[in-house]
């Protein structure tokens, strides 16, 4: 017999006979619990029979079941007979809280003759509310498979006989080495699938902080006028035009405008038009028949299906030839298409986003793009600007490349010099934000300190002293650059102080006075700006 925690008085024992007689009205029981475990058969199933094996066929007043969920560090009840469902809801226990929480802590089982004389009994269900309550007996044996604690079976009623009391804990403990395999095969699915909504909720979470518009870097006014659009289009079901040059980020906005729309818990299907063959567009569009086409060996489903109750954005769309643009207008107009070889109308309910960096109304004008298309698509655009026009975004689009990359290559790279700083501001970006992203990785990695250096950018942008097309005094021209930019630092470091700026550079003030007027350079204007941003912070 498992052993017994608490001390059980003694009671008078129970003729052989009387054992013998129950013990035999149980075998048809155990033998279908058997069964239905081995075959396989859901917990609720095989819980159904041990509620019914303690409660019919072993007069339990009370019997419960509690799983323990090792990845909270909780045991809660799962199957009870006896108990309201309030009561039920209320048994939660910690490992070594109560009984209950004992024989979970310790993996051993607990009996108490009579629940009155027992001090660490929690009542955490609240159920026992009458005198005759107190006087039953409380049974605990675990559910245990090896040393790994699944649960607890719990059962309660009144006993006469101490050797009833010892046959029932050792029939409970029984019935636990019976279940434990279908009660480790349910948890093991059950935290499974807990952890796969987990993991899909925080990729989910992840996917709408990446592509909300806060993440879109930039607060200029033309791109404040962007977020106004997203913000107004996001929460209809319109066709959005994302128009904008080559590298100013519109695939950034159609995310962002999927996330923030009712479909945003639905697929985000994106397809570059440009991508692929003219002969392979279509079957990727809209998918395909098994056997329609050499190489088809089965069927296969399209974007569009596979956007079914999301959105599809459709990148380039100005390269689509004029039949693709037929098909992507009735699936606009209908919501109805047919796969490559197939004739059967297949029906999805989509989101259409679309961008291209190409003039569409000349195009419409010169016969290569639909005007009923354009239409179709005109229904919303919202117009991405290029990043020279920005401003002040170029400066913090570098902050967060440099970080990004400085991040990603292990490097103490920090901040951006003043000289370099005016390039990229007086650069005019004929690639956008995507030639900003590869320019600042460029000079992350050519980077020897903690800064950016003017001569750490590519040569498209130095000026012509520095990029070497100067046959006469480039060597000087390159110097005074780097003494500038030494100086000035020292200056922004200081606040303004030629004194310690003169002792971080290893010069006398006077010495540095001469090259700061040789510069142009103005100690006042470094303190204004020191006090400026001492009384914004």
């Amino acid at each position: 017999m498992p052993s017994v925690v608490e001390t059980m008085p003694t009671m008078e024992s129970e003729p052989c006979g009387e054992s013998v007689c129950r013990v035999k009205v149980l075998p048809y029981m155990f033998l279908r619990l058997s069964r239905i475990t081995a075959e396989g058969e859901s917990l609720e199933q095989v819980l159904d029979v041990v509620m019914e094996i303690l409660q019919a066929r072993m007069g339990m007043a009370r019997g419960m079941v509690g799983l323990y969920h090792a990845n909270i560090g909780k045991l809660i009840l799962h199957k009870s007979s006896g108990l309201s469902e309030a009561e039920k809801a209320r048994g939660i226990y910690s490992p070594g809280e109560g009984i209950v929480g004992k024989v979970v802590e310790t993996g051993k089982p607990i009996v108490l003759p009579r629940i009155a004389e027992a001090p660490g009994f929690l009542d955490r269900t609240g159920s026992h509310c009458t005198p005759a309550d107190q006087n039953h007996s409380f049974l605990c044996v675990p559910i245990a498979r090896g040393r790994k604690l699944l649960g607890v079976i719990a059962a309660e009623r009144f006993y006469e006989k101490r050797k009833r009391l010892e046959l029932d804990t050792e029939l409970l403990s029984t019935i636990a080495c019976m279940i434990a395999p279908a009660v480790e095969l349910h948890l093991m699915e059950t935290e499974e699938k807990a952890s796969l909504e987990q993991e899909n909720q925080r990729l989910q979470d992840a996917l709408r902080e990446r592509f909300q518009p806060t993440s879109i870097i930039g607060s200029s006014r033309p791109m404040r006028e962007v977020y106004r659009m997203i913000a107004k289009v996001a929460p209809s079901r319109a066709t959005v035009l994302i128009l904008g040059e080559s590298g100013v980020g519109k695939e950034l906005v159609s995310s962002a405008i999927h996330y923030a729309s009712p479909v945003s818990t639905g697929p985000f299907v994106q397809f570059n038009c440009a991508a692929l063959p003219e002969s392979l567009v279509e079957s990727e569009l809209f998918g395909h028949e098994k056997g329609s086409f050499t190489g088809a060996i089965e069927c296969r489903k399209g974007r569009f299906e596979e956007a079914d109750g999301g959105t599809i954005f459709l990148d380039e769309v100005g390269e689509l030839s004029l039949s693709m643009q037929a098909k992507i207008l009735r699936v606009l107009q209908e919501k109805t298409f047919e796969r490559v070889g197939g004739n059967v109308s297949v029906k999805v309910e989509v989101r259409v986003l679309a961008a291209t960096n190409r003039d569409l109304t000349a195009m419409v004008k010169a016969g290569t793009f639909r005007g009923d298309l354009y239409y179709r698509l005109w229904v919303v655009p919202i117009v991405i600007p290029p990043l020279r026009d920005r401003g002040s975004d170029i400066i913090a689009l570098a902050d967060h490349f440099i970080a990004k990359y400085a991040r990603e290559g292990a490097k103490d790279v920090k901040r951006i010099s003043t000289s370099a700083l005016d390039m990229l501001m007086s650069y005019h970006w004929p690639g956008n934000v995507r030639e900003l992203e590869n320019v600042i990785e460029r000079a992350v990695i050519l980077s020897d300190d903690d800064v950016i250096h003017s001569y750490n950018l590519p040569p498209s942008l130095q000026s012509a002293n520095l990029s070497g097309t100067v046959c006469k005094g480039t060597l000087k021209s390159k110097l005074e650059a780097v003494e500038r930019e030494m100086i000035i630092e020292a200056l922004q470091a200081s606040q303004g102080s030629v004194t310690k700026a003169a002792q971080s550079l290893g010069l006398t003030r006077r010495l540095l006075g001469i090259r700061m007027r040789a510069f142009k350079l103005d100690f006042h204007g470094f303190r204004h700006i020191a006090s400026t941003l001492a009384q914004a912070t």
